[in-house]
């Protein structure tokens, strides 16, 4: 009985961490859905007629900034140029090149 008690203190733990390091990563993401837990985003779709042509959507715990549409891409890429240049380091990545 004690081990069942021990991990469900666990897994709550999990889940609150993993909820609190969500909520405080989102100061300068655009609006965007509130995410489940490890699943993120990934069941919803047609999300830029609700929260316009920019937005955030987490894919597991990862967010993504969206950008829907011409204009929007034209005024990242062209006009923002600068702010949106960097790229996400994906674990996944360097594991396969390794550090290549």
């Amino acid at each position: 009985m004690d081990l069942a008690v021990a991990l469900v203190l666990c897994l709550c733990s999990l889940l609150l961490l993993s909820l609190w390091k969500q909520s405080s990563g989102r100061g300068k993401l655009p609006p965007g859905p509130t995410p489940l837990p490890i699943l993120g985003n990934i069941l919803q779709l047609d999300l830029s007629k609700v929260y316009r042509p920019v937005f955030t959507l987490y894919f597991g715990m990862k967010p993504m900034v969206v950008l829907h549409g011409y204009e929007a891409m034209k005024e990242a890429l062209i006009d923002l140029g600068e702010e949106f240049s960097g790229r996400g380091r994906l674990p996944v990545n360097e594991k396969v090149r390794k550090g290549h």
